[in-house]
């Protein structure tokens, strides 16, 4: 074995300790001057120095969740690396607005199921107090709080968000137009038109109020569905899709549903169907269908709303917007569905008592399973309980309805998406 001089060890030794030393004074270099010296790979700055990830915190009631918090959650997300939200107790509900009509577990539910959501904090206060807004930096890590271009006012009429604008630390986002939680309950108390004289009498009061000064209007095709205001875009649809189709080798689920008024019954049956497979595909029936099985005055939310309300679904891979009411055996093959599911829990379960099965062709292929569905909630009950509570709503809505007047009439172009 033949031996090494012992110059060249020694010189060895030196370069080595000369290279380290020119790493440590490049690294420091950069930390001192945040500017990357000539010559110095970006891949390998980042190895040295990894990036700190930017934390930002939302909160809010999200009762009815909808489309519109949604994409508020979607813009927030875009402002940082994590997005942190926090849900507002029914205590600090009731004491700022009134009753909610979805208790805070429902609202956990929903919230956790958005796909741009990192982590959620529950019985999160209404207004950001000196503590609360200490708790978010120094616990939660938290770098900017984020809230929508609309005011939000507390009941003495100062701004809720005061002390993270003071401190600096406050980003806006642009507010989704044409939906609120105080519309979609007008648009729920038409479902009761069908009353008495003086019961109609009283509920018009009501859903003039709720209507937020916009005035009623409904669909000529017969659905009974007041129109919203929302207008749906292309680029809309594309900020909510994943963006990805199957695997060839995937196990693909189907579940179809009109998904009306989107909540936690159906976003808890999302999850169990999800766990079948690889890849979730959701059929959402249109306005005409939803209309001729449930009643003239459903679908509260129109076909976009409930689209766009499902692909924020975690859980949820790519939905068929306006799929048809059966099942058929060429659907099956072109999207290439393995098993096609059903909750226990829906508006309605006669669909094998019916003359035609709208699952007849994957019952007879033998991809058919009755999921049990988790929760117990419908639409339905969602509407019931407006309409049984609706004196308490009407009183936390009157205060809402004229926010919303003034947000309007005072309403100037924000940029963002």
């Amino acid at each position: 074995m033949s031996k090494i001089p012992s110059t060249y060890l020694i010189g060895g030794a030196v370069a080595v300790a000369v290279a380290m030393a020119m790493a440590v004074g490049l690294y420091l270099g950069v930390a001192k001057n945040g500017i990357p010296p000539e010559g110095l790979g970006l891949a390998w700055l980042r190895k040295i120095k990894k990036k700190k990830a930017v934390r930002v915190y939302m909160d809010g009631c999200f009762d009815m969740m909808h489309y519109g918090h949604c994409n508020a959650l979607r813009q927030a997300r875009a402002l940082g690396d994590q997005l942190v939200v926090g849900v507002v107790s029914d205590a600090e509900i009731i004491a700022n607005k009134g009753p909610p009509v979805t208790p805070l577990h429902e609202r956990m539910i929903m919230v956790k199921a958005v796909k741009w959501v990192d982590e959620v904090i529950c019985n999160a206060p209404y207004a950001i107090t000196e503590d609360f807004m200490k708790k978010l930096f120094d616990e939660y890590n938290i770098d900017y709080i984020i809230h929508g271009d609309d005011p939000c006012v507390l009941p003495d009429g100062t701004d809720a968000y005061a002390l993270a604008k003071k401190a600096g630390r406050y980003k806006q986002i642009k507010r989704t137009e044409g939906i609120s939680s105080t519309d979609i309950v007008g648009r729920m108390l038409l479902c009761v038109r069908e009353r008495s004289v003086s019961d109609t009498h009283n509920h018009s009061s009501l859903q003039r109020q709720f209507s937020h000064g916009h005035g009623q209007k409904f669909e000529d095709g017969g659905s009974g569905t007041r129109i919203s205001h929302f207008l749906p875009t292309s680029r809309r649809i594309v900020q909510f899709s994943n963006g990805k189709g199957p695997g060839p080798d995937a196990h693909i689920v189907y579940i179809d549903g009109a998904f009306d008024l989107f909540h936690a019954g159906h976003v808890e049956i999302l999850r169990v169907a999800r766990e079948l497979g690889d890849f979730l595909l959701v059929g959402i029936h249109n306005d005409q269908t939803v209309s001729a099985k449930t009643g003239v005055h459903r679908p509260i939310m129109n076909l976009h709303e409930r689209s766009l309300s499902v692909l924020a679904c975690r859980f949820v891979d790519e939905v068929i917007i306006g799929a048809p009411w059966e099942v058929s055996k060429d659907m099956i093959t072109t999207f290439n569905i393995s098993l096609v599911v059903h909750g226990t829990v829906a508006e309605s379960n006669d669909f094998q008592k019916e003359k035609d099965n709208p699952y007849a062709v994957p019952i007879s292929m033998g991809i058919f399973k009755v999921l049990e569905s988790p929760l117990d909630i419908t639409t339905t009950s969602i509407i019931r309980r407006i309409v049984a509570n609706h004196e308490a709503y009407q009183k936390r809505n009157e205060k809402r309805a004229a926010s919303e007047r003034r947000y309007y009439e005072d309403k100037t172009f924000v940029s963002g998406d």
